[in-house]
């Protein structure tokens, strides 16, 4: 290669430099890099113009120049939008969308039970979760010796005082506020136990019903807890009460709700259904307030009759969603691949 072509490759080596110390903008280097890497530019001309035939070296030098010319102008590019990123925000690329928030699946279904209940008229209440022994059992007519008293069962704060396991709390509560019935009021909120495994978690939540008045008998408790059994799960589910025995009611029975995934039937496609296997499905507890609950809330028992009902938000909400859900305690992860199911 003669010193001729040497020196044109250099001259043009020597422009590339000097004009990039003058430019300030990514706009300047797409110049540069046209007038030294485009179709037309400068380094490509040189294969047209200088003498390949023969001197494979001049070939060799001008891919060498032309890797220079890149290299360069790459680490100029990089400069600039280190120096001034805000200017060369490229806005016609596509931006990432902001997750979109919602409404956990548990406040939902709180959301849900009270607006079903207030259609009937309940007042919604919410009673402290750190109570003393009389509301929480005493007054509720739970003796000491109670095994839901022990100490394995409750969380019990200082003596005396203990996280409220259950909302039947607020039915003392109500009854010394409102003092003269009638009382219809519901009450939501979080309770405490001492058990966590894949149906039980320590802290869960509950809603409690109450109604006091005069000539108040077993069919308001039917009526109610249809209304909600098809407000909330669907005209098509029935109910059924089950004799039990709860300390602060008398009479007393189990809710059970027929099961939709069955359709109370107990069996799918021949086989036992792996949900309730008998066709119905426990909602919860209620019955008729106990006389003695009545007369520690202040109220007479001769002149008026009440009603009680307790269920898990958790539980109801699990059996309505019609999903599987093998742990309860998914409800309380941030996982939001689970969460977002619902």
């Amino acid at each position: 290669m003669s010193t001729n072509h040497k020196k044109i490759l250099n001259d043009t080596r020597k422009r590339l430099v000097q004009g990039l110390l003058s430019v300030k903008s990514i706009n300047e280097i797409d110049d540069l890099n046209t007038k030294f890497l485009g179709r037309q530019g400068e380094v490509n001309q040189l294969f047209k113009t200088l003498p390949l035939k023969g001197n494979p070296e001049i070939g060799k030098a001008i891919n060498e120049l032309k890797k220079f010319c890149f290299e360069k102008l790459s680490e100029k590019t990089s400069e600039v939008l280190n120096a001034n990123s805000k200017e060369y925000l490229d806005v016609t690329v596509p931006g990432i969308r902001p997750s979109k928030g919602s409404i956990h699946p548990i406040t939902q279904a709180i959301n849900d039970i009270e607006q079903i209940f207030d259609k009937l008229g309940f007042v919604r209440r919410r009673y402290p979760e750190v109570e003393t022994d009389w509301y929480y059992a005493e007054g509720l007519n739970i003796p000491k010796d109670h095994p839901a008293r022990d100490d394995q069962e409750t969380f019990y704060l200082d003596d005396g005082v203990v996280l409220t396991a259950h909302t039947s709390n607020g039915q003392l509560h109500e009854m010394e506020k409102v003092k003269i019935p009638p009382i219809k009021m519901i009450n939501i909120g979080k309770t405490y136990r001492r058990q966590t495994d894949a149906t039980h978690i320590p802290m869960f939540h509950q809603f409690e019903g109450l109604i006091v008045d005069k000539g108040i008998n077993i069919s308001h408790l039917i009526g109610i807890t249809d209304f909600f059994a098809k407000s909330f799960f669907g005209n098509d589910r029935v109910i059924r009460l089950r004799p039990h025995h709860f300390q602060f009611t008398e009479p007393s029975f189990e809710i059970d709700i027929s099961c939709g995934l069955c359709n109370g039937s107990g069996v799918i496609e021949g086989s036992p259904c792996k949900i309730c296997k008998s066709g119905w499905l426990e909602l919860g507890g209620a019955g008729m307030v106990h006389p003695n609950v009545l007369k520690n809330g202040g109220i007479d028992p001769d002149e008026y009759s009440g009603i009680a009902f307790g269920w898990g938000v958790e539980r109801v909400f699990m059996m309505k969603s019609g999903k599987n859900i093998p742990d309860i305690r998914l409800l309380y992860t941030d996982d939001l691949r689970f969460l977002k199911q619902f």
